[in-house]
């Protein structure tokens, strides 16, 4: 089973940016116990602060993968593009927010990918990660 993990702007920076709200553990860490956890699954994991190359990488992994975890970061609110690329790959999204984006500024709770993906997960943390995981294992 291949998942990839795909997450956008300033995800980066977990374990630095905002540790109330996003935790203190950075992806890289994170993504290192996931592995461990799942060695059965061949995991990839990709990050960009560049709308351009999220697309890319999505069209990518898009139609040879198992499932891709998105998490779009702020491009969730602004980027029909990102949207018009979940419509267009055949892989089953799920949508990862670390934090619940509807309990933030109005403008969160647009998304333009949230109606592109299998489903979403909001508000759980880094947990999110690992129950889209789970998904895709019970799919």
């Amino acid at each position: 089973m291949k998942i990839s993990i795909v997450n956008g702007p300033n995800l980066n920076l977990l374990g630095k940016r905002e540790p109330g709200i996003y935790g203190s553990t950075s992806f890289e860490q994170f993504f290192e116990g996931l592995k461990k956890k799942y060695p059965q699954i061949d995991l990839h994991y990709f990050q960009s602060n560049v709308e351009g190359e999220l697309i890319n990488e999505l069209q990518r992994v898009g139609f040879d993968h198992d499932g891709i975890i998105l998490n779009p970061g702020g491009y969730t609110h602004t980027s029909v593009a990102i949207g018009d690329t979940l419509a267009a790959i055949t892989t089953a999204v799920i949508e990862v927010h670390i934090s619940n984006v509807h309990a933030r500024e109005d403008f969160r709770k647009l998304s333009h990918v949230s109606g592109k993906a299998a489903g979403s997960i909001i508000g759980l943390g880094l947990k999110g990660y690992e129950l889209a995981i789970q998904y895709f294992l019970m799919k």
